[in-house]
């Protein structure tokens, strides 16, 4: 099971940090986590997009951290919305700071790291409103 490779404090700094960077923009962020991805990493992060029904934001805002941990696979990814306005790179230079700590073992603090700077940039782009819901849930989802 992909949470048992987490512990109780680590899932709750990861969460820790989404509510961080929401709590800075109208952005969503949400953080997804299984063992096993068999197919295009991309396909299956859009595909858990999907499931998690986070291209339903008003803003089309949202940002998903897909890590496949035992296939040693993980993608992010962003709603048109953000893709919009963050520069064409931006998530490749996301990607490449969380694998530099995934190649040291340092899972909870890539996560960490990557959602605080997508939480920098839905910031600049999002700024938060008074009348601000959170559309979705700040716990990490785990597949099989």
């Amino acid at each position: 099971m992909p949470e048992l490779q987490f512990t109780e404090q680590e899932r709750k700094s990861i969460e820790a940090a989404i509510a961080t960077a929401e709590n800075q923009s109208s952005g969503e962020i949400q953080v997804h986590i299984e063992n096993r991805c068999t197919e295009d990493v991309l396909d299956r992060a859009a595909e858990v997009f999907a499931l998690l029904k986070m291209h339903k934001t008003a803003l089309r805002n949202g940002v998903l951290f897909y890590l496949a941990v035992k296939d040693q696979k993980f993608a992010v990814i962003g709603d048109k919305g953000i893709n919009a306005v963050v520069p064409d790179n931006f998530w490749d230079e996301v990607k490449e700071g969380m694998q530099n700590d995934f190649r040291k073992g340092a899972f909870t603090k890539g996560l960490r790291e990557g959602i605080l700077l997508a939480g920098n940039q839905l910031q600049s782009h999002f700024p938060i409103n008074r009348d601000d819901i959170n559309e979705l849930p700040n716990s990490i989802s785990f597949g099989k």
